[in-house]
C-alpha cells in the first residue's frame, strides 16, 4: 500500500541470517485508513501513522489558536 499524503511505499531489501545468507524481504509502511477534512469535505484515505500523527497535531495546534484570547 501507499500513503496519499506523504507517498511512501514499500521498502525492498535483503535479511541477513547468522551465516550470511540473503533472503529477500520487504518492509511494508504502517498504513491506516483514515477519515481527515480536505477542503471542508470528510474524504477517507490510506495514510501512515506518521501523516496521521502531523495531521492531529495541526488540527491540535489550529484548535489552540482559535481559542486563545489575545492579550494586549
Amino acid at each position: 500500500m501507499k500513503c496519499d499524503i506523504c507517498g511512501k511505499t514499500p521498502q525492498f531489501g535483503n535479511t541477513v541470517s547468522h551465516s550470511k545468507r540473503h533472503t529477500n524481504r520487504r518492509w511494508e509502511p504502517n498504513i491506516h485508513p483514515a477519515i481527515i477534512m480536505v477542503d471542508g469535505k470528510r474524504k477517507r484515505l490510506n495514510l501512515c501513522t506518521r501523516c496521521i500523527r502531523t495531521q492531529h497535531k495541526d488540527v491540535k495546534k489550529s484548535l489552540v489558536k482559535q481559542s486563545s484570547p489575545v492579550v494586549s
